[in-house]
């Protein structure tokens, strides 16, 4: 009776510590995942700033939303609904050419030319809440989180 006492105990005791070994290295690794740093810095949605009146040709102020997760944006280029990929390593960013956008005729804006400013982006900066998307130093277009309320300036 005695043994058999001690050998129940002993296997409660055994079972015990594995299910507290296994449920401590689990909450260990779903820590470590969770804690990882993370830049989403560029991550989320981004509306120009325009600079021209013919930034805003078509009537829209073009927007851009960055999945970091994903490596892919989707927006709108102020005319047509736009979605590709894009590489970004430190502050180095590349939109893939392979662009796919509608095709809707947009009069008195040129939508090729802010494509082709995308197409040249080959890095970012963000300062004071403002992407700039840049070729070496030179900045192609200013973004910004928030639509400020500013009449759209017409071409």
């Amino acid at each position: 009776m005695k043994t058999k006492l001690i050998s129940g105990v002993c296997m409660a005791m055994s079972f015990a510590f594995v299910v507290a070994c296994h449920s401590s290295s689990r909450s260990n690794t779903d820590a470590a995942i969770s804690t990882a740093p993370v830049d989403t810095s560029l991550g989320g949605q981004w509306y120009l700033q325009p600079q021209l009146p013919s930034d805003t040709g078509a009537g829209k102020i073009p927007q851009i939303i960055f999945s970091a997760t994903e490596d892919k944006f989707t927006g709108n280029t102020g005319c047509n609904q736009m979605t590709g990929m894009f590489t970004r390593k430190g502050d180095s960013l590349r939109f893939d050419e392979r662009i796919i956008s509608t095709r809707m005729a947009c009069m008195g804006y040129n939508e090729k030319a802010f494509i082709d400013n995308l197409l040249r982006t080959n890095r970012f900066e963000i300062k004071n809440g403002v992407l700039m998307l840049m070729e070496n130093e030179t900045i192609l277009s200013k973004w910004v989180r928030k639509l400020e309320d500013q009449p759209i300036k017409k071409a």
